[in-house]
This record gives C-alpha cells, structure tokens and sequence, in this order.
C-alpha cells in the first residue's frame, strides 16, 4: 500500500504485499468490511491469474487480498447474478468467450460451471437481466453483441441472439465497436454502446429466452466522432449518462420507458474547450443517493466529480488525478465513503476517502497492487 496525493500522483508499484491468506470467519458489515471482486487481465505482462477476492475495511480504507477466487483466462468484466449464487465474465481474448461462475461468499471462491463462445473477437462487457436468467455480451473487437440463456444451475446456453453490427462506407463510418451492455429499469429493453458507430442500439428483450428483437426507432445517435463507451441508468429510471470516449464527454439522457426512446437532454465536456490533452473517459460511477458523479478517463489520467441535480443534470465540480494510470473502472464503496479506481497501467487499485456533502475526493489516497486490475465489483 502506497500512499498518493490526487493532484500529483508519485507512481510506482507499493512496497508491500496484500496479505493471501485463506478466508476464514468473516462477516459481512456494511460499515466495517465489505467484499470485493475484481477481475483482471490475464496475458503478458500481466502476472495476474484470473478474478480475486478482497476484505475492504470502509472505516480505514484498506483493502486487503483474500486470494485467487478462480484461475480464469482474462476475465475483464464480471457480474453478480441476483441473487449472487452465480458470476459471470466475459474472457477478453481473440476468440472470445463468456464464463459462469458458481460463487461462495463465505470462502470468496468460485468453481467454473461452463464456458461459451461470444461469437465475436474482444468481448469487453458482460451484463445480466434483472431476474438473472439471460445474460448478454458486447464484442468490441468483433463489432456484435449475444444473449445467452442461464438455466437454474447457472449453466450458459450457446447463443440464443446474435447481432452482427457493420458500417456504411458511404457514409464513411467507422468500424463498429460494441463496448456496453445494459438492461433497462423495467427489464424490457436491452442497449447496446457501439463505439465505432456513435451509436445507441436499442433492443426489445424477452428475459425468460434472452431473445432480442430490433426495436423502433432502433438507436440513439450520438454526435459523430464522439464514441459512446459507458452507460449507467439514474435510480430514477428516468435518466441515463453515456460517457463518450473519443470526445471527452458525458451525454445526459431522457428515458421513455414505454416507448424505448432516447432523448438528449444535456452534453456536457469534461475539459476546456482549449485542453490538448489526450482525454478517453473509461467509465462512471454515483455515490448511492445520486448526488454526485465520478468519471475516469484514461491516457491523461484524471478524475472528473459532477453534482447530480434532481432532474438528472450534471455540474462539472472538480478534475483531479486518479492515483494511477490507465483507469479502466471505478466504484463507490456500500457506505459512500470511498472511490475505488482499477488502474491497470501502474498495477495498482487506488482508494480515494469522498466527502458525502461536497462530493469532493480527498487530497491524498492510497494505492494497493495487482496486475492489470480491469473491473470492481462489490459483493
């Protein structure tokens, strides 16, 4: 564990060592211990092995390692079934793949139950429908997104929906790249990121056979060039934030839920209008009253806070640095207290304490090493 400041981060790997030993006695407390899963990538040069687990002490802010959950072929992007019996991860490798897992919360190990084809090259994003019985996979490298169909012991079907996404060369469009998956409130619609084509793409979802059947309209469209890579409902179910990689950005959504529909409500950037930066926002996460947002971008390297107004719209606060380098994701721990940042580039997750009332990070953090850390996810 290394100790950072926000604004001008030391670098370097920790001096010391997580602790590895087995998990034993430990219970669950929202204001002392918390768990977490984090998923990692696996190739050269990373050293890591597969998912891992931790204790996140949310009194003092340390993070300790409890172990290698599952040895796993880059699993960079996981989540919790429901009910949190199952996890699931997509496998970033050439010919990707999507995993479940079977998972015990009192020993943090999970055992394989099976492995898929994500029937596209690069899959990047995994997400599961609310009553846990389809789950769905963005391939970036393969331009495609598939639903697969779970069955009660957490076994994944082939793929039961396959969409293969191309681009208009009339129209001078870029590759597609599917980069985000995300159920709606309500459970029947899925949308779909595409990157490379600055895109929405808007699905009607039958959860009880992972079906998806192309909606009308069929897509949001994003202001060309601009990249949309993340998205995140409003607890509201009203609003949603799609964070632009290739235009550092944040679109502010409307959301009808009745027809599918997608609306512009607000764009705001995230750096001056003269920043020559090299800005790539990653992802973002809210403090659990949606009172404030935390954007990571990667390539520079910063932290964007945003106050969250009662209508969904977004105040730029604050830009600090996010301990690190290459932020691929970010999370607020259950008691609001702390920012978790996976940067991978330095090997390091970074632990940020936040101010619940101003939104604000603290000047100095903390850093505690891993290997190519890509995902956080509490249990």
């Amino acid at each position: 564990m290394q100790r950072i400041t926000r604004r001008n981060f030391l670098g370097g790997a920790s001096a010391l060592t997580l602790a590895t030993h087995p998990w034993s006695g430990f219970a669950s407390d929202l204001v002392h211990e918390q768990l977490l899963l984090v998923g990692t990538q696996t190739a050269e040069p990373s050293t890591s092995k597969g998912i891992y687990g931790y204790r996140f002490n949310a009194e003092s802010g340390e993070l300790t390692q409890i172990g290698l959950a599952v040895e796993a072929e880059s699993p960079t992007f996981l989540v919790l079934g429901p009910r949190e019996r199952f996890v699931y991860a997509v496998n970033e490798v050439g010919q990707g793949t999507v995993s479940s897992f079977s998972f015990d919360k009192k020993s943090m190990k999970m055992q394989e139950i099976s492995k898929v084809s994500s029937k596209g090259g690069g899959p990047t994003h995994i997400a599961v429908d609310h009553s846990g019985r389809s789950v769905f996979a963005a391939n970036y490298g393969g331009g495609s997104v598939a639903s697969f169909l779970v069955n009660s012991n957490g076994q994944l079907s082939e793929a039961v929906s396959f969409l293969q996404y191309s681009a208009d060369e009339e129209k001078n469009e870029r590759k597609p790249h599917a980069h985000r998956v995300t159920v709606s409130p309500d459970n029947r619609f899925l949308l779909v990121n595409d990157l490379g084509l600055d895109v929405i793409h808007i699905y009607r979802m039958d959860a009880s056979t992972a079906k998806l059947t192309p909606h009308d309209p069929p897509l949001w469209q994003a202001k060309t060039g601009y990249g949309p890579r993340a998205l995140q409902f409003h607890a509201n179910g009203r609003v949603a934030y799609c964070v632009n990689e290739l235009k550092p950005t944040v679109n502010v959504l409307g959301w009808d839920s009745e027809r599918g529909v997608l609306t512009t409500l607000q764009d705001i950037t995230l750096v001056p209008e003269d920043y020559d930066g090299k800005a790539a926002p990653s992802d973002i996460a809210f403090d659990r009253k949606m009172s404030f947002a935390y954007v990571a971008s990667r390539l520079d390297d910063f932290m964007v806070t945003l106050a969250v107004s009662p209508d969904g719209r977004l105040t730029m606060i604050d830009k600090t640095s996010c301990g690190g380098k290459r932020p691929r994701h970010l999370a607020v721990d259950h008691t609001d207290r702390w920012l978790l940042i996976a940067n991978q580039d330095t090997d390091t997750i970074a632990v940020f304490a936040r101010d619940s009332k101003t939104g604000k990070l603290a000047d100095e953090g903390r850093t505690f090493p891993i290997s190519r850390p890509q995902c956080l996810v509490f249990v």
